[in-house]
């Protein structure tokens, strides 16, 4: 069928328009077609690479920081079980930080490439972005004003896991509260107190940090002596017991320095005191310093000096007197006035007032 058959079976047309017409509108937009579909392939084609740009560098870069949380994993449990990762590495507290950091860095990375690549798909379309980006960063303001402590929450936690301020298995005082942490989130730290109790604590909320468990801890103990009794031979016999636990397991690995006599920390009238410190091992410094108060005890009492609170030796048959032995318990009836005796004062027979 000709184009002269179609045209000859179709309507006439209307007085508004005419076959010329129509003709001329189909040639224009076919021209426009022709003049425009390399404008179109072209935006295709840089909307087609842009995504796929966008989606390789995301599944690359996501899949290096998976690999170097992997590695950081396997590290810690290499260790674990060693003499190096008994002092130095607690493999939950490397695991749960390495995922918490992975965790952030892959969200912040999927969030500026999908974005770059959303902004720059709409520039491509040649839509005007600065009245988007206005209102975004006014969005922004208002969201940020409406969960700040949320967002305090955030940052703080995000901070707190890159300084690695404390991690899990650590003893810290967060002033809200303290004991060990048991779990670290980006927005909740959890501690494990004295009693047993469970603290969640803000990250937001924790203003100063003290962390009991990080590079070394202090045993310090106090031996009162009376102030009679030789200082030298004091300093000896606390430096022997000390020289004894030094080359003791598991004192040896525990006591990361010697143990010092500082000197004298009070002089009193009825006692002194000397000061006893060592360097141990982050979070065995209660038990350091149980052990130094035993052997100091016993080296003390083999030398023969008796601590305050002792009582004196005494001789074999040798009995202590009681001063109040032969004093009579005091009794109500030693007073004349007391109620006791009037009550047993005899009473005076009458006296007769009729004379005869």
């Amino acid at each position: 069928m000709s184009l002269s058959v179609l045209l000859a079976a179709a309507p006439s047309p209307g007085p508004g328009g005419s076959l010329d017409e129509a003709a001329e509108q189909a040639g224009n937009a076919a021209g426009w077609v022709e003049e425009n579909w390399s404008t179109w392939l072209s935006t295709g084609l840089r909307i087609l690479l842009i995504v796929a740009v966008a989606i390789t560098l995301r599944y690359l870069i996501r899949r290096a920081l998976t690999n170097l949380i992997d590695r950081m994993n396997r590290s810690a449990q290499a260790v674990q079980g060693t003499a190096l990762g008994g002092l130095l590495v607690n493999a939950e507290r490397r695991r749960q930080r390495s995922e918490a950091i992975g965790s952030v860095l892959r969200s912040v990375a999927s969030f500026l490439i999908m974005g770059t690549a959303a902004l720059m798909v709409l520039g491509a379309f040649k839509i005007n972005l600065a009245p988007l980006l206005a209102s975004a960063g006014v969005a922004g303001v208002a969201l940020g004003f409406g969960a700040r402590n949320l967002v305090t929450d955030f940052l703080s936690g995000v901070f707190m896991i890159l300084e690695d301020q404390y991690g899990v298995g650590d003893t810290i005082d967060a002033g809200v509260a303290s004991g060990e942490v048991i779990e670290v989130g980006l927005r909740v730290t959890k501690l494990r107190g004295d009693n047993g109790e469970i603290w969640y604590v803000r990250n937001g909320e924790v203003k100063r940090i003290g962390n009991l468990s990080q590079g070394w801890s202090t045993a310090g103990v106090d031996v009162t002596v009376r102030p009679t009794e030789d200082l030298e031979q004091v300093r000896k016999a606390i430096t022997a017991a000390a020289e004894t636990m030094t080359k003791e397991e598991p004192w040896a690995e525990r006591l990361w320095g010697p143990v010092e006599v500082l000197g004298l920390d009070a002089v009193l009238l009825d006692s002194m005191t000397v000061r006893v410190t060592a360097k141990t091992m982050p979070g065995k410094s209660l038990g350091v310093e149980r052990e130094l108060r035993w052997r100091i005890k016993q080296a003390l009492e083999d030398a023969g000096i008796r601590m305050i609170g002792v009582l004196p030796l005494q001789a074999d048959g040798e009995s202590s007197a009681d001063p109040t032995a032969a004093m009579a318990a005091p009794s109500a009836y030693a007073s004349a006035t007391s109620p006791q005796s009037m009550a047993t004062t005899p009473i005076p027979p009458p006296t007769n007032l009729n004379k005869q």
